[in-house]
């Protein structure tokens, strides 16, 4: 039977006999429901792109209102964790979706968008176990020496090189990963993380400076050395803020920008 959430008759709030990581000790009832959903999603209750119950089933399986329940996915539809279908119900937010396939990738041609080029193509240079550096581990909540999957490649939109990354990935979560996979993949990375591996990116951070392209960043790039380049560093999480990757990013500039949209 699912936990039950307690509600304090004289605060309105919820005193949570139910907590997940995060949660405060007291907090609104649908904030407890919300966790729990939560704690569904990143046990894998329900897949990326899968519905998950009615607003009525929650309800009764939580033991609280359709409108408390209706808060809860409200908020996490907001945060990109569901996605609501009119007529059709609540679903699994997933990388798979064309809507949202470039949702952490900022980089934009100067003109079209950046599916109008067709899919990435992907030239993987290396794919590799090593023992996490101090940085990469304090990054992604590792220990130093830890096992992350270490992997460098370049992405051509167009036919053109475009961005040199390197990505890093605990290496317990990416047991297997091989560059045949990182390459072969027909579709977002983020959704092949999500399909082979059960890990759905929810969020990223990201910080960004210019820089110069040395020698051989600027042969991968196919560019001058000292070329301007945008450099992006981003942690991404899963569910409950848990880092699972280590990116950084080297933007070609030339016939590209970086936008966002702020609100």
């Amino acid at each position: 039977m699912a936990p039950t959430p307690s509600t304090s008759a004289d605060s309105g709030t919820a005193s949570a006999d139910i907590q997940s990581p995060g949660t405060p000790a007291f907090s609104p009832l649908y904030q407890q429901i919300k966790a729990l959903i939560l704690q569904s999603l990143q046990a894998g209750e329900w897949k990326p792109g899968e519905a998950i119950p009615s607003e009525m089933d929650l309800a009764a399986r939580f033991r609280v209102s359709q409108g408390t329940v209706r808060k809860a996915i409200d908020e996490l539809a907001s945060e990109n964790l569901v996605v609501r279908r009119q007529g059709k119900g609540t679903f699994v937010a997933t990388h798979a979706e064309q809507q949202v396939q470039y949702r952490f990738l900022k980089l934009m041609p100067d003109s079209g968008d950046l599916g109008s080029a067709g899919p990435a193509q992907r030239t993987v240079l290396e794919c590799k176990r090593v023992r996490a550096a101090a940085e990469v581990a304090r990054a992604l909540a590792l220990r130093p020496g830890d096992p992350v999957i270490q992997v460098r490649r370049v992405l051509a939109f167009g036919g053109v090189p475009t961005i040199l990354e390197d990505l890093w990935l605990p290496g317990n979560a990416f047991r297997g990963i091989n560059s045949e996979q990182m390459a072969g993949y027909h579709g977002p990375t983020y959704a092949m993380f999500e399909v082979e591996f059960g890990v759905r990116m929810v969020r990223a951070e990201e910080k960004i400076r210019a820089v110069g392209a040395d020698v051989q960043q600027a042969a991968l790039l196919k560019i001058e050395p000292a070329s301007p380049l945008l450099s992006v560093e981003r942690v991404a999480y899963t569910y409950n803020d848990v880092p699972m990757e280590l990116r950084r990013g080297l933007y070609r500039t030339d016939t590209h920008h970086y936008r966002n949209e702020l609100s």
